[in-house]
């Protein structure tokens, strides 16, 4: 097996370093109650992607990959943000309700989860020529968006979760993007996600006008 060049070590070492944040405002997103604080967070950590999937595209050449790129600058750094950061200050509801699990036991089940994304992605680290832990980071990504979604009641907070989760399986495709998802798939998990909280946004305006509340706990109450 030849050995990596000097470039291609010094572009893993880049992506390793910027998945790496991505995961350091994932877990920042877990404790942090403030809810303009938490959509600043997930811009970040969307800018961080966007880095990740620019780097890999100018490796490997790919054009496709820089068009993913373009899209979540434009989408998860700029669009969806300021969309949310609107919503909130017309809703008036600018901090999250008390989490069913507490900081402390919030970040040792992160732990434990990103353990568990390193253990399970392991097997498959030697599909990912640059940035070997990448997968395990994106698994993680994964697995704590869903946790977060569980612990948090308030609506906005679930739809960063939801976006987080997205972040995930975008930075395991383009992480393997000599083996991943086409773009044609890439783009339209992209879109989805984009339509999907636009919905959502509609739809979290409509609760806080029908509970003065965004704790989707409250929709039990519904009757049919």
């Amino acid at each position: 097996m030849p050995h990596p060049s000097s470039t291609e070590l010094a572009t893993s070492q880049w992506i390793t370093l910027l998945a790496a944040g991505m995961l350091v405002v994932q877990m920042l997103m877990v404790v942090q109650r403030m809810l303009l604080t938490n959509i600043r967070l997930f811009a970040i950590q969307s800018l961080l992607l966007t880095g990740i999937a620019a780097i890999i595209a100018s490796f490997y050449h790919a054009p496709e990959v820089f068009l993913v790129a373009l899209l979540t600058l434009l989408g998860k750094v700029v669009f969806l943000p300021r969309l949310l950061s609107r919503l909130v200050r017309r809703i008036g509801i600018h901090q999250e309700i008390e989490p069913m699990l507490n900081s402390t036991a919030s970040m040792f089940l992160c732990g434990a989860l990103t353990l568990l994304g390193y253990i399970v992605a392991r097997p498959f680290t030697s599909f990912a020529r640059l940035g070997n832990n990448t997968l395990g980071i994106a698994i993680t990504l994964l697995l704590i968006g869903l946790f977060l979604m569980f612990n948090r009641r308030k609506a906005i907070t679930q739809v960063l979760a939801l976006l987080t989760i997205e972040n995930g399986v975008m930075l395991a495709a383009i992480a393997l993007s000599s083996y991943g998802m086409p773009l044609v798939v890439e783009l339209g998990v992209f879109f989805d996600v984009v339509v999907g909280v636009m919905v959502l946004g509609i739809l979290v305006y409509r609760i806080r006008e029908s509970f003065a509340s965004m704790d989707v706990g409250k929709l039990t109450t519904l009757k049919g």
